[in-house]
């Protein structure tokens, strides 16, 4: 099954794609937090064939729920009542910092030239985490 990861912020969300066997999340795109953003993730779910929507859950460090965070369940329940797939969450401390995180030597060698936006990028360290212990694929 395939996954959709999302890194939910004010002004953009970064999106991430599983791959087919749903076991890790690829950067694929950002888009805007505009009114029409449900409608842009229900055709990317239809378009991608995906089954479920995994959303960064923001936390503070003392573990309670970031003032984002009632916004990006709203975004879940409105995505879930308009697509019929279902939204989990799943926790994204410290994601946007790895994801800006300078890369290696290594990384360097075998990552395309391009970089993909950190937005993106976070989403799918958010999409990787969840599936790694839910024991996808």
């Amino acid at each position: 099954m395939k996954y959709l990861g999302v890194d939910y912020g004010q002004k953009r969300i970064g999106l991430s794609l599983s791959d087919e066997m749903g076991s890790m999340g690829f950067p694929h795109s950002i888009v805007l937090n505009t009114p029409r953003l449900v409608g842009e993730i229900c055709t990317l779910i239809a378009k991608e064939n995906v089954g479920a929507v995994v959303i960064g859950e923001s936390r503070s460090l003392a573990g309670e729920d970031n003032p984002i965070m009632k916004d990006a369940r709203a975004l879940g329940a409105q995505v879930t009542e308009r697509s019929g797939v279902p939204v989990v969450y799943e926790s994204e401390v410290f994601t946007s910092a790895e994801a800006r995180r300078p890369p290696t030597k290594e990384e360097k060698s075998r990552a395309p030239k391009k970089h993909p936006a950190v937005d993106a990028s976070a989403a799918a360290l958010i999409l990787t985490s969840y599936l790694s212990h839910t024991h996808h694929g």
